[in-house]
């Protein structure tokens, strides 16, 4: 059985594979940090809005989490995503996200550091 943290970043990352940017902005703070290493940095909510508005693709996604870890105000996930575009082509991406909480009860997601690998 998952436990209250668990659930929060599992339904946190399938609203990324769905595209449920009201879903993914309620469950962060206003000075959300992202980090996609070797990528860009996202500072800010709204600068976080922007980039999921333009993330729009027309991409069917598939999530597999494989790990998930929590302790505290921390947390892992690792996984892979499936996309398939609009040609029918099949990718695969591992990734792996940590993240940080800004409070261990009911908290939301105040930094994220994003590893992603064509697989």
């Amino acid at each position: 059985m998952e436990t209250a943290n668990q659930l929060f970043f599992r339904e946190f990352n399938e609203a990324f594979v769905k595209g449920n940017v009201g879903k993914i902005l309620e469950s962060v703070t206003d000075d959300i940090v992202w980090r996609m290493v070797g990528t860009d940095t996202i500072r800010g909510i709204e600068s976080l809005r922007q980039a999921l508005e333009g993330m729009e693709s027309g991409n069917q996604f598939e999530l597999d989490i494989e790990t998930m870890i929590t302790h505290g105000k921390e947390a892992a996930v690792h996984g892979v995503i499936h996309t398939t575009d609009r040609d029918g082509e099949l990718n695969h991406y591992s990734f792996c996200d940590i993240y940080k909480l800004n409070k261990h009860k009911d908290g939301k997601i105040k930094e994220i550091i994003s590893y992603v690998l064509e697989a």
